[in-house]
């Protein structure tokens, strides 16, 4: 087993596992913030993945970064993107600065796993920095909330399909069922006639009606703050980043996304997450009233 690494930041030095690609911000972070043992979610490593790609492929476009040490970072991150280095996310999900200690995760990650490609030692910033390379021109304050979003789209993209298999097949029961008569019931007394079938395509209603509202909040989710950088202006990044940035994270996740319009606003606004969680509770008491009427009526 070898040694461990000395890595140095301005607390102080510290020693870091040779073996792992997470660095002294990660180990820091796990020390400061023990809460809960609860991981970030695979949704989210892929989304920070594809986004820090995007970023890289940019840069090296407008000649922010070196092309030689930007495809090593590229390769890094889409080596995170494709969930081959899920280990290395130790982060409590738990954690202060609007998600900064998981962020530091990924650009260290990204960066140790950069250097090993170009032949280097692990925690060889000044050649490959997790700062000034793979973070270059961006935020925690615009990536957090930008890889949340799509996150979130990834999330939704499985409940859709999921939701949609199960309105086709309660809508297939209808029609098996249209001809066998039940009782309607008020406050599980008998009440009027209906038939089974009239049960199962109300449900099937239900549902459809569920997927209908979702792509409103696939728009919202849909708008990232992506290049505005530390507070919306885009300061420090290069001109043309953001626009680019955006359309490169868009090709690669095959999702329609755009920059904001204004990402002052987004960086500051939860409100399209807010949207999908108000969705996933509508959807949930729908589905909860549906499991209701088939286990007592």
């Amino acid at each position: 087993m070898a040694p461990p690494r000395i890595e140095e930041d301005s607390l102080g030095r510290r020693e870091v596992p040779d073996s792992a690609y997470f660095g002294i911000q990660t180990l820091r972070a796990c020390e400061n913030f023990p809460v809960s043992g609860l991981r970030a979610s695979p949704h989210l490593l892929r989304a920070y993945g594809w986004l820090k790609v995007a970023a890289v492929r940019a840069n090296i476009a407008l000649g922010a970064v070196d092309a030689e040490k930007g495809t090593a970072v590229e390769r890094a991150a889409r080596d995170v993107a494709e969930g081959r280095l899920r280990g290395e996310f130790v982060v409590d999900v738990f954690q202060a600065g609007a998600g900064t200690s998981f962020h530091m995760n990924v650009n260290e990650v990204v960066a140790n796993r950069a250097l090993e490609l170009l032949g280097r030692p692990r925690g060889d910033y000044a050649f490959v920095s997790p700062n000034d390379l793979v973070n270059r021109g961006q935020s925690t304050n615009d990536t957090f909330p930008s890889a949340a979003q799509v996150a979130a789209l990834f999330a939704l993209a499985d409940v859709r399909a999921a939701v949609g298999t199960l309105a086709a097949s309660c809508r297939k029961k209808a029609d098996e069922f249209a001809q066998i008569p039940k009782a309607g019931r008020t406050h599980l007394k008998d009440a009027m006639p209906v038939t089974l079938g009239a049960e199962f395509r109300a449900y099937a209603t239900a549902l459809e009606r569920q997927l209908e509202l979702l792509p409103s909040v696939e728009t919202a989710l849909a708008e990232l703050p992506l290049g505005g950088s530390a507070v919306g202006s885009g300061v420090n990044s290069v001109p043309g980043f953001r626009a680019r940035a955006v359309r490169e994270y868009a090709t690669l996740t095959g999702l329609p996304l755009r920059p904001a319009r204004d990402a002052f606003e987004t960086m500051q606004s939860r409100a399209p997450l807010s949207a999908a969680s108000a969705w996933l509770r509508n959807l949930a008491l729908e589905l909860v009233r549906i499991a209701n009427d088939l286990r007592l009526l």
